[in-house]
């Protein structure tokens, strides 16, 4: 009789560009930082720019798609 070999599985890799952009936090929830924030921002007013500094909640379908790309 021949020996079954075990393979191991493949892993997905981190894609290191999302998780500079997405913050986890500890009850498993992703937080997104605002777009527009980085430059060009003298032209917004100054209530776009307090808008701007919070964080949202990752939408639960994009949830889905994200969260094997980030852990």
């Amino acid at each position: 009789m021949a020996k079954k070999i075990k393979m191991k599985k493949n892993k997905m890799k981190t894609h290191k560009g999302l998780k500079k952009v997405l913050n986890i936090r500890q009850s498993g929830s992703i937080s997104v930082s605002s777009q527009g924030v980085r430059h060009n921002t003298g032209k917004n007013s100054a209530k776009r720019s307090r808008q701007k500094r919070k964080n949202n909640v990752l939408n639960n379908s994009d949830f889905k798609r994200v969260k094997s790309l980030v852990k």
